[in-house]
Order: C-alpha cells, then sequence, then structure tokens
C-alpha cells in the first residue's frame, strides 16, 4: 500500500473513532503537543495511559472482590482511571467511570459490579482501537510518509 492510501486509511480510522465515541477533542489536543522535538509524544502518553489504566482496573476489581468492600477506596481508583481517561481523551471510559462513581456514592455493590465490567469492556475496546491508529501511523513513518494532522470539521 503506498503512503498516500496509508493516510487516508488512518485519516478516515481516527475520523470514526471520534463519531464512534471513543475519542474527544483532548485527543487532538495531544496531538498537538508532539512535534519534531518529540516525536513519539503521544505514543508515550497512551502507553502510560494503558500501564496505569491496567493496574487500576487490577486494583478496583481486587477491591470490590473483598468482603466488606472499601467503597471510598473503590471510588478514588474510579476517580483516577476517570482522569487519566478523559486526560487522554478516552470519552467512552471517562463516562463509564461518571455511572460508576454514582454507583460507589451509593455504596451498590452489584451495580459498581456491573460497571466494572462495562469500564473493562469500553477500556479494551480503546485500547484495541488506539494500539490499530499507532500501527497505521507507525507504518506511514517506516514508509516514509508524514502523519496527517485530523481536522473535526465534519
Amino acid at each position: 500500500m503506498e503512503v498516500g492510501q496509508m493516510q487516508r486509511r488512518l485519516v478516515d480510522y481516527t475520523k470514526s473513532l471520534f463519531m464512534e465515541g471513543f475519542l474527544d477533542a483532548q485527543f487532538l489536543q495531544l496531538q498537538q503537543l508532539q512535534d519534531e522535538s518529540n516525536p513519539d509524544f503521544v505514543v508515550e502518553v497512551v502507553s502510560l495511559f494503558f500501564d496505569d489504566s491496567e493496574k487500576l482496573l487490577n486494583d478496583l476489581t481486587m477491591a470490590l472482590d473483598q468482603p466488606n468492600v472499601d467503597f471510598k477506596k473503590v471510588d478514588a481508583h474510579v476517580h483516577q482511571l476517570k482522569g487519566s481517561s478523559s486526560s487522554i481523551g478516552a470519552q467512552r471510559v471517562k463516562n463509564a467511570c461518571i455511572a460508576f462513581r454514582s454507583f460507589c456514592e451509593e455504596q451498590n455493590i452489584d451495580a459498581t459490579l456491573r460497571c466494572l465490567q462495562q469500564v473493562k469492556q469500553e477500556y479494551y475496546l480503546v485500547k484495541n482501537k488506539l494500539e490499530t491508529m499507532l500501527r497505521l501511523e507507525q507504518q506511514i513513518v517506516a514508509a516514509g510518509g508524514s502523519i496527517p494532522m485530523i481536522e473535526l470539521g465534519f
């Protein structure tokens, strides 16, 4: 596949992530911080998000698996996950965390367990989508092309 085709594929794929609600404008702001002096900025930030999220999801699973659930601790983990997902523009993960936090306030164990599954599902979906997008970017760069900037005028 030639570079122009790969670039168009990347633009179309990225736009679909916005239209399907996986990403919001915060992700574009993240991309704008990347330049020649820091060409791997987005990859590094997204990788940190993946590492932090995996740890938080494990912490949440363990916290909700206790005989006496500490909802303050659960809420603190969810709040942290909401913040990190918000900072990279992972909109659907952030929204699932907002719902999760309301059930923590109610101390509703069944609803928090359902929300944990929802948050995990949204996280693994966005992780898969972002990994695909970053792979496309790597292929474009490897072929000698540049990463097109996405404009949200659609």
